[in-house]
This record gives C-alpha cells, sequence and structure tokens, in this order.
C-alpha cells in the first residue's frame, strides 16, 4: 500500500479470501486466528464435519496433511509467502511453528464450531518424522 500524500510505500495488503473469487470451494462460516509457540505442533487431528482453510499471517509454519493413501503433504505458510492451504474434512492435519518467534495462523471453517460439538479427533502420526522440524537451541 501506498501512503496518500507522497506515494511512499507504508504497508502491504495481502487478501486472503473474496466471495467473488470462488477460489473455496466451500464458503466459510466462522473465521479465526491461533496462535503457535516457537517448535510447537498443533494436532495432529482429523474434522468429521469441518472444512478448513489455512494462511500463515505471521511467522512460518508448516502444515502436515494425510491424504487418504497414508501419504504426507508439507506446505509452507509464512507471511512472506501467505499459501492457503485447504483441509478437507476427514483429512488429518497437524501444523508446526519452525521458528523460533510466535506464529500466528487465520483460519476459514465451515461449518462454524457449536458448543459440545463433537466432531474432531485426535490423531498420531506414528510414522512421520517429527525430528526434521526441531529448532536449534
Amino acid at each position: 500500500t501506498k501512503d496518500i500524500i507522497d506515494n511512499h510505500i507504508n504497508g502491504s495488503l495481502t487478501v486472503i479470501w473474496r466471495d467473488w473469487d470462488k477460489i473455496l470451494e466451500i464458503e466459510p462460516k466462522m473465521i479465526y486466528t491461533s496462535s503457535i509457540n516457537p517448535g510447537e505442533i498443533k494436532g495432529p487431528h482429523l474434522h468429521t464435519k469441518r472444512d478448513s482453510y489455512f494462511v500463515c499471517i505471521h511467522g512460518k509454519v508448516v502444515f502436515i496433511a494425510k491424504d487418504e493413501k497414508g501419504k504426507y503433504h508439507e506446505i509452507e505458510t509464512s507471511e512472506e509467502n501467505p499459501v492457503l492451504i485447504q483441509i478437507p474434512k476427514n483429512f488429518s492435519s497437524a501444523h508446526i511453528n519452525i521458528t523460533d518467534k510466535l506464529a500466528i495462523v487465520l483460519t476459514l471453517a465451515n461449518p462454524a464450531w457449536t458448543p459440545n460439538d463433537d466432531e474432531m479427533t485426535n490423531i498420531l502420526f506414528d510414522d512421520y518424522n517429527w525430528d526434521k522440524w526441531k529448532i536449534n537451541e
């Protein structure tokens, strides 16, 4: 973005979603952010009813998704390269902060969470090599 007086660069704007782009298969019903501490993993888990889209808006994270054949897919998203990642319902996934600073992820989901929602199952990726993401301390 540019300053209105002298046109110097004053920041940036990253479009995550516009309804008229039609890039999302499922329109979001809930939007939220979550933080991931340095070196920490969220998940893995599986949503049986919720389709989700994720993008890192601060820091850098890697999403690890397991497909129906058991193959792992690693997708990096960061504030410098904000890749929008789709995790459909019934696919297990996790995300890990691979830096030494806090990361923040924006999530667009459908359906929205409700109290007593019982559609998430924790999963173990026992055969996945988590050690490759360890941060040097």
